[in-house]
Parts: C-alpha cells; sequence; structure tokens
C-alpha cells in the first residue's frame, strides 16, 4: 500500500509547473495533462488515472492536509479508513474528513468535512505521520456512514487487520473486538447509522481477504443460503496447504471469488504465466473436487456487482438456495 507521504511526491504547485516549464505563466493547465486535485495543487493526468480511489484520496488528504495547518484536527471517516489501509468498496469520497472538538472554530469547506465531535485520547493515534482515529474509532465511524457494501468490505479488512495472522483468525481475539465496537455504537445510540452500524458488526468476519469475498458473503445471505464456512483449510496436491474461499456446505459446494490480480498481477503470479497459474488453478480445482465430491464454482467482480447478476452465476453453475422459494430470496435484506 502506497503511504500519503509516498503519493504526495506526485503533487505539484503551479509556481513548480511553470518553473518546469509545463506552463506559461498566465496560461490555463490542460487536463489531459494534468489533474486539480484542488486548488493550486496538480497531479499528472496519467498517473491521477492509475490510481484506485483509496490511492486518490490519499492524495487528497495530503493536498489538503498541507493547508489546513489546524494541530486539533484528526482525519477520521473515510480518510481514516484509506490511512488504515482498508478499502473503500465502490464508494469514492467527496472530501477529506476530520473530526475536531466542538468548539472549534474551523468551518467545513469545498474540499474538508468537519465533524464536531470529542474524541479520547485512546481513540487517536499517528500514522504515516497524521493524527488519524484508532482502528477501532474508523471502524466504527465507516460502519455508521457508509452503505452497506462499503462498510462491511472496511469491517472485514479491520477485523482482519486486528485479528487474523496467516490466515488464521483468533476467536478470543475476534470476540473481543466485536465486543468494543458492539460497545462503541451502544455508547451513542442517538447517532445516525446506529442500527445499520449494529447489523455490520454483528456480520463482520475478518477471514475476509477482499472486499469481493466480503460482498459475495452479503450476497449469500440476502439470498437465503446458510452461513458459510470460510477460508477452509485442507491438504493440498503437494502437501502444502490450500485455502477455499467459500465452503456452501448447505448446497454441497464450493465457492471461489476469483481477482484478477491472481492472473495479471506479476508479483502474485510469482514468476509463472499466466497460462502456469491457469493450469495450476486446474489442478488445484481438480483435487478439490476429488478429494471432497463436491462441487466448485467460480465468480469475479463483474458477477457480484448486483444481487441479481451473482443470483445468475450461482444458477450457472446449477445453484439455489436450498430452504426459499425464489420470490422470496430478496426479502433477506441485511439493513
Amino acid at each position: 500500500m502506497a503511504t500519503v507521504t509516498d503519493l504526495a511526491r506526485l503533487l505539484r504547485t503551479r509556481a513548480e509547473l511553470e518553473a518546469l516549464g509545463f506552463i506559461r505563466p498566465g496560461r490555463a493547465l490542460d487536463p489531459a495533462c494534468f489533474h486539480r486535485v484542488r486548488n493550486g495543487r496538480f497531479v499528472p493526468a496519467a498517473e491521477w488515472a492509475s490510481l484506485h480511489t483509496e490511492d486518490r484520496h490519499r492524495i487528497e488528504i495530503a493536498a489538503a492536509v498541507e493547508d489546513m495547518g489546524d494541530g486539533e484536527a484528526v482525519l477520521s471517516h473515510d480518510s481514516a479508513a484509506v490511512i488504515w489501509g482498508l478499502p473503500l468498496y465502490r464508494h469514492t469520497p467527496t472530501r477529506v474528513h476530520v473530526s475536531t472538538p466542538p468548539g472549534h472554530l474551523g468551518a467545513s469547506s469545498a474540499v474538508v468535512l468537519r465533524h464536531r465531535v470529542e474524541l479520547p485520547p485512546e481513540d487517536i493515534t499517528i500514522r504515516d505521520g497524521l493524527r488519524v482515529t484508532s482502528l477501532a474509532r474508523t471502524a466504527v465511524d465507516v460502519a455508521r456512514s457508509l452503505p452497506t457494501e462499503a462498510a462491511l468490505s472496511c469491517l472485514d479488512a479491520a477485523m482482519a487487520t486486528a485479528c487474523v495472522e496467516r490466515h488464521e483468525m483468533d476467536p478470543e481475539r475476534a470476540e473481543l473486538w466485536r465486543q468494543d465496537l458492539r460497545a462503541r455504537v451502544a455508547a451513542t445510540p442517538g447517532v445516525r447509522g446506529a442500527r445499520r452500524a449494529r447489523a455490520a458488526i454483528e456480520f463482520m468476519d475478518g477471514r475476509a481477504q477482499l472486499p469481493g469475498e466480503s460482498i459475495s458473503r452479503l450476497h449469500l445471505h440476502r439470498l437465503g443460503f446458510a452461513p458459510p464456512r470460510l477460508q477452509v483449510r485442507m491438504t493440498g496436491p503437494k502437501g502444502a496447504w490450500i485455502w477455499i474461499d467459500f465452503g456452501l456446505d448447505d448446497v454441497r459446494w464450493w465457492g471461489e471469488f476469483d481477482g484478477k490480480g491472481k492472473y495479471s498481477d506479476e508479483a502474485m503470479r510469482a514468476g509463472r504465466t499466466v497460462e502456469e497459474v491457469m493450469y495450476d488453478e486446474k489442478r488445484r480445482e481438480d483435487w478439490i473436487r476429488g478429494r471432497t465430491s463436491y462441487g466448485v464454482a467460480r465468480w469475479g467482480s463483474e458477477d457480484i456487482r448486483s444481487i441479481d447478476r451473482f443470483a445468475a452465476r450461482l444458477s450457472a453453475f446449477g445453484i439455489h438456495p436450498p430452504s426459499f422459494p425464489a420470490s422470496s430470496r430478496r426479502r433477506l435484506i441485511l439493513p
């Protein structure tokens, strides 16, 4: 993960661009060449286009922090989430979020949204050289404020950060983590989004390794499947452990969310060609079928963009929820 400090190096002021000869004094900057992050701060357009939403927001944070000059402001909500390395599934922040004490004089602006709240010392930490809300406080804030899909992806990733090591989630630590988040929401019952946050906290699971796994689990729930086993471990064909994303025991299928990075990212391929990765995956899949007699279904990012697409993908494998007629499956909605 690129840090705010890393990405801040991409920022250039208009004066710097003039000094480097990219623009003449008094002339407008070509938006095809440079993207304006905020007034007076620019990033090469090609660099901006290549960045994920989270990295773009880290650049926006870097640009805003340079101008805030505010010793009391603490980055929070969406902005704290990206600093902690949490994903923002299909959610794009429109402003940099900061929390300030209720009596603070600073005002929100077109680029900075200020939340008036008294933060106890234990909810403030330093990360990447910036004052930011703690991981637990950040998790609760996004659980209250983000859409369900984005909130769940953040919560799963936060729980993984706090409670998972080498595929294994510490159950005692996970329960303590959940209890802490429950207590934080219960302490402010009138705050907007509390009901949605409570539901997401009960549903979160740190064993999800990608947002696509979080959303897949949410769709399975909404369609009426029994809670799946997650990151199921078994001995692979060469004696090493392998993990399977979902064990759908109620329908006797395994489910695998296939991120594109497995095939397109050179680091993840570990020196193998795309063809070699695909062949290894086929061998792995054949081994799983032979060992368990369960079928193996795969889906990707496009298949989880809506619950209807996901249902259609499962149906193509002959997988249907066992206990609910088609007419009522979508009634099971996590708030």
